[in-house]
């Protein structure tokens, strides 16, 4: 950054702390502010008081055995956050709707690849699809309904018949939530029942929100509890909650998931690397739900993570309308689901990896030397696109229709698109790698250092 700021009150601002701390500051920036504040000592009966104030810091640590201290804040629901209905979803997470967190995209790749600022601290500017790219989503959404909905229930179906018969469905927000969505309508549907769903946050490098899963364990057997996403991109999410629910036995830390284009995980609706249609857009297609948010200065240690409710984009929601499209067509798949699961729980489904292989490759050949770089899939070629600054996109040669809105969004930004071989996706995304300001595309130039 151009400018550090260090705040100490004044009985830290000492000869040390100048040799010390200042003088490591000095060379990682050219402007370096130090701020001091009065120091203030209260009478010891202020102090007496105090000590009879609860502590928000007792919430118990992330290492804490999640039995102890359960967290008693009630999930939200629509539609005071949210536009589904209460029953279909209630969230673990915490209102921020009145928080100023969008940045521009360009602002946000410069923070985040400076090292200086992590994704999940700020939101993207909600994209807003043009009217050719509305009519894109709606084509896509027709052509693939019915497909979406065979990978539904071939994903319930296989979770009702190998984790549990009465699954707590617990949705990654915000992909995974309108899958969660689907999930319990095919179990209703289907079965007859009513299962619980909720949406939690995980944030890649800081885990999932360890007082909503206190909360899952306070109110339901974590045995129950099936972690749901939208797809597998390099596996990156499945990694990370693997890790998280090492502090938390009694989870199951394999996700499921719609789409396993990577071969991530065992449980999935398919392996095809096909156009999700709530791929296409961002909240409009998420419940009017933000990406989650943790910043320390919002989330404290008794929190959930926060996100914001977009009530000002209700005009363009398709939340429910993309859920009942595809609900409309579980009559017609339910044959060709029986005989895929049949198939399916016979079936060695071990994953490969193959696509966490295939992003190391690219990542080398390609000569941008970090994965998290590349981001492989429709799905996640498509969040490159809307949310990130773009480098150029490699497409699998001879794909059709399934990349339309990807060729488009490229086409709106100046990417290039570069028809490829021996891709196990069907697109991959490339974020730039040498960002600086204003580089939206592969000629993006360099800004001098100051």
């Amino acid at each position: 950054f151009d400018t550090v700021v260090a705040v100490v009150d004044s009985a830290g601002d000492t000869p040390e702390l100048h040799t010390g701390l200042l003088a490591a500051l000095a060379p990682h920036t050219g402007r370096l502010v130090l701020a001091v504040v009065p120091s203030y000592i209260p009478p010891l009966a202020s102090l007496a008081s105090l000590a009879s104030i609860p502590s928000r810091t007792s919430i118990p640590s992330r290492t804490s055995d999640h039995r102890q201290e359960p967290i008693m804040t009630e999930p939200l629901r629509g539609p005071a956050f949210s536009s589904y209905a209460p029953e279909d979803v209630g969230w673990l997470l915490q209102d921020l709707s009145g928080v100023q967190l969008e940045a521009p995209t360009e602002e946000r790749e410069e923070a985040i690849q400076a090292g200086g600022a992590h994704y999940a601290e700020s939101l993207p500017v909600e994209y807003q699809p043009s009217p050719q790219y509305q009519e894109l989503y709606r084509s896509a959404l027709a052509a693939s309904a019915a497909r979406v909905a065979r990978a539904v229930g071939t994903v319930t179906e296989t979770v009702l018949a190998e984790r549990s018969p009465s699954p707590v469905l617990v949705s990654l927000a915000r992909a995974g939530t309108p899958v969660g969505v689907l999930m319990r309508r095919w179990a209703r549907a289907r079965h007859g029942l009513d299962l619980p769903h909720y949406a939690v946050s995980i944030v890649r490098g800081r885990g999932i929100d360890a007082n909503a899963l206190r909360w899952l364990a306070a109110h339901h057997d974590p045995a129950d509890v099936v972690f749901v996403d939208g797809w597998t991109g390099k596996g990156a999410i499945t990694r990370e909650l693997k890790e998280a629910l090492r502090e938390f036995p009694g989870f199951d830390p394999e996700i499921v998931v719609l789409a396993d284009p990577g071969s991530c995980v065992p449980t999935y609706g398919t392996r095809e690397d096909f156009l999700i249609p709530s791929a296409c857009l961002n909240s409009t297609v998420s419940g009017l739900i933000s990406r989650t948010v943790l910043r320390s200065d919002l989330v404290g240690p008794a929190d959930f993570h926060g996100a914001k409710f977009y009530r000002e984009l209700a005009g363009a929601d398709v939340s429910v309308e993309f859920v009942d499209a595809v609900a409309a067509h579980f009559d017609d798949v339910s044959d060709a689901v029986d005989e895929e699961v049949k198939e399916l729980l016979a079936a060695d489904r071990t994953p490969t990896w193959e696509g966490w292989a295939a992003v190391e490759r690219i990542s080398e050949e390609y000569g941008i030397h970090d994965v998290n770089l590349v981001k492989p899939g429709v799905g996640e070629t498509t969040r490159v696109l809307l949310r990130r600054v773009p480098w150029k996109i490699l497409a699998q040669r001879g794909a059709g229709a399934d990349l339309d809105h990807v060729r488009l969004l490229a086409e709106q930004r100046g990417v290039p698109v570069e028809e490829v071989d021996g891709l196990p996706y069907t697109c991959v995304g490339l974020i730039h790698p040498r960002f600086t300001r204003g580089a939206t595309g592969a000629d993006g130039k360099a800004v001098a250092s100051k």
